[in-house]
């Protein structure tokens, strides 16, 4: 492929994905604190524990992701106003997969009590001096940008936010279309992969998204609940929106997260 050529997909795609999967692109702000996709069921396993305590956002906040927490990448603790959607700003054309739609742009499920945000962006490989232009271009473009929404509830929401992200997974199958902040999305298709550990129950699920050119690139959405508190990690590779290649949802950072939840 021509060096212009790919220039021009890859920044295609970083629009599509600035403007179809925002949430997951962001990573200014405030640094102070400086799954394979698969056909598996994404259904949780649950515990049978007394009605676990509903955070505060004060307690959500300590709880949230610090850049303290992980090796590399970069942590946000303020999100720009751009980043930060509103529910009523994601629409689901079928109901049923309004779920997905949330959860791939940061939105908590539901009514929560309190809600507290990070993001997450990696860090990308350095090309040697003698990789071609268009190898060193997707490199650039090759790093994980990850929204990170903790969100408590009462009585059983929690339960119920996996729960209904799980179902739409289910109903969701075939694709569905949506809009975010008035941007179309267009998911082709969605997957189901193994839950998370470390939680009292979870979920994992890839949207494979259309982007620029043709391509179907993969959006995950990781999902995890801890007591009456439940972590959704909403992540997007540039680099694959550019190619169509899988990518992982940085585990380490999986793991910080889900670990501050006790």
């Amino acid at each position: 492929m021509r060096t212009s050529s790919v220039r021009r997909t890859a920044l295609a795609a970083s629009a599509a994905a600035l403007a179809l999967l925002v949430t997951a692109c962001g990573g200014s702000g405030d640094d102070q604190d400086k799954a394979d996709e698969g056909k598996g069921k994404a259904a949780p396993s649950t515990s049978a524990a007394a009605p676990a305590k509903t955070l505060t956002a004060a307690e959500l906040e300590k709880a949230a992701l610090a850049q303290s927490d992980v090796k590399g990448g970069k942590v946000a603790t303020k999100l720009p106003a751009t980043d930060d959607i509103a529910a009523d700003q994601v629409k689901s054309e079928d109901a049923a997969c309004q779920p997905l739609a949330h959860a791939q742009a940061g939105v908590a499920q539901g009514e929560p009590a309190a809600t507290v945000k990070r993001s997450f962006t990696g860090d990308p490989v350095k090309p040697s001096a003698d990789t071609e232009p268009e190898d060193a271009l997707l490199a650039a473009l090759d790093t994980e940008k990850v929204l990170i929404n903790l969100a408590s509830y009462e009585g059983d929401g929690a339960e119920q936010a996996v729960r209904g992200v799980v179902a739409a997974a289910e109903k969701c199958v075939g694709g569905f279309k949506a809009t975010l902040v008035g941007e179309p999305m267009d998911v082709a298709k969605v997957a189901t992969g193994d839950a998370p550990e470390g939680g009292d129950e979870g979920a994992a699920v890839t949207l494979t998204v259309a982007a620029d050119e043709g391509v179907k690139a993969p959006a995950k959405i990781v999902l995890v609940r801890k007591g009456s508190t439940v972590v959704t990690l909403s992540a997007v590779n540039l680099a694959s929106m550019a190619t169509g290649k899988d990518f992982e949802v940085p585990a380490d950072v999986v793991a910080a997260q889900v670990g501050k939840l006790g």
